[in-house]
């Protein structure tokens, strides 16, 4: 034991002594950092120790003081310059100068027909790379990209996995026409039109597999692509491989749960207020049950699970750089039988000839998806059918089933349960996208370039959304006989582009000149087919056969000019025709103009300590608009051949008739007119950066249905240009390096929106009165809830403002005379709130604690409003229907406790204000580096997707796109775990 005391003793000796030894060897040491291309100081530089955490920044004039070991290592960093390491060697004062990182400084972007630095911009853009993207639960490519750009708002359209999602750039500023951005993929411009069993355009694209986003927001930025360019275009550039070798895996595995359910009367509850409101009614107390049954709960699974893998090879093979990866994705939604199923597969060459003057890139991508829709008719079944029936009972393939002397009830809710199992609602979906691009530099002419980019998209898809005989909600085309419903579709779409462009110094005019010429050519095609079908294949009612093209012609031009490195102006022309018009107004001219003026590079600003970068911008443009929906031929007079159903007989030979379709031999593009003024800036060496832009985009000529002149057209609505709208805006982006050393990295983001959006004109003749219904629901007499018209918001609700008691309760089918003449009717309608919000908003941070990362990301909509249609189906007059059925409605029949109302489903008590804050993820994960001869990179990650959601909207969820609440498929909250290995 002594001798145990005695050894560490003399071990606490030694420790002592070295720990003299070495608090004798330090000094202290003061130095001055700089920059090397001015000499300006830097203030708020990191200056670390090499190998230890001990370090300091310096202060306001570059200054710092640090007491470090003599042998010691300082390392330097700042935002914007190259890393220097500085051994101390004995020396107490120190000069250091930082070199400008030349990365970080000529950070070249994509926009439309080449590339720019982003210092050297004018128009509005942003850019989000691979770094920045949303992390977590991400099955399709918009999900990368949400909360994280001010003037883009991004709503995925259900809960269902692998759906589709609504993207509206500054504000939708179309009526009848298309209101989504043109999307390019690696310089192939894709349609936004799904084919039949194909949920999203973009479910092509794997999401690990994209590098960057670049949107293109205003006129002087979109204009180069002419009359598909008026709501904006989104750029996405996928990944290229490299020099090294390189494999990468990330695996991810979830658990979704649904975080809420619509609130509806329980079994008891149901047998309450039947008993109370019908208790004079033997026929609908008789029709009462004895089960128990939670309809939603029978629909809805506990957990749904899913998986995502991606495996990922790149480097250089025969000194071609090349990128492989294959990606797989099953997930399954949280409606019962639901389930996305999608292996993709990229291939990315770039190899180099004629010793590097042609250079080629070459994309290739594929995409085999299979998907089951289920019924999701289910969702709204759950929430109507009567909670004290049970599940199963003899007949109708065993399901319970509302039936009235044997036959069954077709205006009854259907058994959800059984919607669900004897619905077979699936599709096949085929998709390849490629490019090829040929860039020559032209040896004789410095400076000259020549590209060639060919294209394709092909898609196909087939399916079928088939229902089992005998089930009650099938009534055509012969009631309870079940229903075959087989469709195909292919899509051909093919794209050539060549363009020249040339670049030069001239030092004379202190100036650079960049020219840019080209020509473009695409092709869209699409054929399909359909039919409906009794089970046993008789009794067609439809049958549709359908083949349809259009081509777009384009020349276009660009010319930027820059001075002193200080003065830009970037002007475009596009010259575009489409064969959708007539020969006589199918083209159109697209102009453009932007001036630059960088602030920061004047005398009075370029040694300031604050303000580190600072860009004026100001646009002027023109674009175009010719994407009608459904609609190929909008100029031509066509005819529709009858369905079955409607054939005319001579003598015993029954003949389909042909209908003539409306039409409009003047039909042309919509125009939108963009004014943009905007800053970018960089404080304290670029610690915050960010840009402020203000906005006013008008869109004239406006394509949508009115009324024709009388014998103009057999039929009551025709496509035209009538009418104009005015978005006008401000947005705002700040990001800000809060910490940056060599241990902790903290960086946070946030982008807000406004954007107010009016109708400004509907008709050739300005008649104040006249309206555009849109908006359709179920359970109105006119089918439609919304209204465009002029003074007011587009899709603003169209209903009757409510009279409330004295204690604020609505008072049943009592509104306002709005008009004064003594009577309460459709005249006395209004325009109501708008369901776009006025204020979008997005936050997002990540922190980096040596070997640890959290990051989150939220969003904010305010002054958003959402019809709730739910709500408004539930009365106590829907409890019993005449026709023999009972019918469950939400609890929210207890708040209004109407009971006969006729007019109630109009009443503004509906439109509810859906403002909401959403967490949309957060994540935490934990990395180990240099493992297996230093070449191995691990990372665990566990996180949950739509964390919680604060509103005050009543219904199932505030987001909804269009703002019409009928039966939402819910949003999941995901929990994941991910794992990503990169050697």
């Amino acid at each position: 034991m002594n001798r145990i005391y005695r050894l560490t003793g003399n071990v606490l000796l030694l420790l002592c002594l070295l720990a003299s030894h070495a608090w004798a060897q330090t000094r202290t040491v003061t130095g001055i950092v700089s920059a090397s291309d001015d000499g300006a100081t830097i203030p708020g530089a990191n200056v670390l120790e090499k190998g230890t955490v001990n370090g300091t920044v310096t202060d306001a004039q570059g200054k710092f003081s640090i007491t470090v070991h003599d042998e010691a290592t300082l390392v330097i960093t700042f935002v914007g310059y190259a890393t220097s390491e500085v051994a101390v060697a004995g020396q107490t004062n120190l000069t250091i100068t930082l070199d400008p990182d030349v990365a970080t400084l000529n950070e070249v972007v994509v926009v439309g027909y080449g590339t720019v630095k982003k210092a050297d911009a004018t128009g509005s853009l942003a850019v989000v790379d691979a770094r920045a993207f949303n992390k977590g639960v991400v099955n399709s490519p918009q999900e990368l990209l949400m909360g994280k750009v001010a003037g883009v708002a991004i709503t995925s359209n259900s809960g269902a996995p692998g759906n589709t999602s609504t993207i509206r750039i500054r504000g939708g500023s179309s009526l009848s026409a298309s209101n989504d951005p043109l999307i390019v993929i690696d310089g192939v411009p894709i349609t936004n039109n799904n084919l039949g069993g194909s949920p999203n355009i973009l479910s092509t694209i794997n999401p690990n597999d994209i590098e960057t986003f670049t949107v293109l927001k205003d006129a002087s930025a979109t204009a180069i692509y002419g009359l598909r360019a008026s709501n904006g275009v989104i750029l996405i550039t996928t990944k290229r491989g490299g020099r090294a070798f390189s494999v990468s895996y990330n695996a991810t595995a979830t658990i979704a749960t649904a975080p809420r359910k619509v609130d509806v009367y329980s079994a008891d509850e149901f047998r309450s207020r039947v008993r109370e409101h019908y208790a004079s009614n033997p026929l609908a107390l008789s029709l009462l049950g004895d089960a128990n049954t939670n309809w939603q709960d029978e629909i809805y699974k506990d957990a749904a699970v899913g998986q995502d893998h991606n495996l990922t090879v790149s480097g250089t093979a025969y000194k071609v750089p090349y990128r492989v990866s294959v990606g797989y994705n099953n997930t399954d939604g949280i409606l019962k039988t639901y389930n996305f199923e999608r292996t993709t597969a990229s291939l990315a060459l770039d190899p180099s000839l004629l010793d590097g003057a042609l250079k080629i890139a070459v994309n290739v991508k594929g995409m085999y998806n299979t998907n089951n829709f289920a019924d999701q008719g289910a969702i709204g079944d759950a929430i109507a059918y009567d909670p004290t029936k049970p599940v199963y009972s003899p007949g109708w393939r065993g399901y319970t089933t509302w039936t009235r002397n044997g036959a069954s009830i077709d205006l009854a809710p259907g058994n959800p349960v059984a919607r669900l199992a004897l619905t077979d609602n699936t599709s096949i979906v085929k998709r390849s996208i490629g490019s090829a691009k040929f860039e020559y530099s032209i040896p004789f002419v410095k400076g000259l370039r020549a590209t060639l980019n060919l294209g394709y998209d092909y898609q196909q898809t087939s399916g079928h959304n088939n229902v089992a005989d005998s089930t009650q909600w099938i009534y055509l085309p012969a009631v309870a006989q079940g229903r075959l419903n087989p469709y195909e579709a292919t899509a051909k779409n093919q794209l050539l582009d060549f363009y020249v462009d040339y670049s030069k110094e001239l030092p004379s005019l202190a100036g650079k000149l960049y020219v840019m010429g080209g020509y473009s050519w695409a092709h869209f095609y699409s054929e399909g087919a359909d039919s409906t079908m009794t089970r046993a294949g008789e009794g067609a009612t439809r049958v549709n056969v359908y083949e349809t093209e259009y081509y777009l012609l384009s020349f276009f031009g660009r010319a930027n000019y820059t001075f002193h490195d200080k003065y830009m102006v970037t002007a475009t022309l596009r010259n575009d025709a489409t064969s959708r018009f007539d020969k006589d107004v199918r083209w159109g001219l697209f102009p453009s103009i932007a001036l630059g003026w960088k602030i920061n590079q004047e005398n009075f600003l370029k040694n300031s300590q604050t303000v580190s970068d600072l860009k004026l911008r100001l646009g002027y443009g023109v674009t175009g608009q010719q994407d009608i929906v459904g609609n190929d031929y909008p100029y031509i007079a066509t005819y529709t051949r009858s369905d079955n159903a409607a054939r005319y007989p001579f003598g015993t030979t029954y003949y389909n008739t042909l209908r003539p379709d409306g039409y409009n031999q003047l039909i042309k593009w919509e125009t939108a007119t963009t004014w943009n003024a905007g800053f970018d800036y960089g404080l304290w060496q670029n610690k915050i950066t960010g840009s402020l832009d203000v906005y006013r985009k008008e869109s004239t000529d406006l394509i949508s249905y009115i009324a024709p002149a009388a014998g103009t057209n057999f039929t009551g609505s025709v496509i035209s240009n009538v009418g104009s709208i005015v978005n006008r805006g401000v947005e705002l982006n700040i990001n800000a390096d809060v910490i940056s050393n060599d241990d902790v990295q903290w960086t946070v983001g946030y982008n807000i929106t406004y954007n107010k959006n009016e109708v400004t004109r509907l008709t050739l003749n300005n008649d104040p009165d006249y309206f555009v219904p849109t908006g359709g629901v179920g359970a109105t007499t006119s089918g439609t809830i919304q209204a465009h018209r002029v003074s007011h918001p587009r899709s603003a609700y169209y209903v009757y403002q409510q009279v409330y008691d004295a204690q604020g309760h609505p008072v049943e089918d009592v509104y306002v005379d709005r008009n004064g003449d003594g009577a309460v009717n459709s005249s006395d309608l209004y325009s109501y709130k708008q369901p776009d919000p006025i204020v979008y908003m997005g936050i997002n941070s990540r922190l980096n604690i040596k070997h640890w990362d959290f990051s989150f990301m939220g969003r904010a909509n305010l002054g958003n409003y959402v019809y709730n249609n739910v709500a408004a189906n539930s009365t106590y007059q829907s409890l019993f229907n005449s026709q023999e059925f009972l019918a469950n409605v939400s609890t929210q029949a207890d708040k209004t406790r109407f009971t006969t109302g006729l007019r109630t489903r109009f009443s503004d008590f509906y439109i509810e204000n859906a403002s909401f804050f959403r967490m949309d993820n957060i994540n935490l994960g934990y990395t180990w580096e240099k493992l297996y001869r230093e070449r191995l990179k691990i990372r665990v990650g566990v996180g949950v997707q739509n964390a919680f959601v604060i509103t005050n909207y009543s219904g199932l969820d505030p987001e909804v796109s269009g703002g019409l609440d009928n039966n939402f498929f819910p949003r999941t909250r995901s929990y994941f775990l991910n794992l990503n290995c990169q050697f």
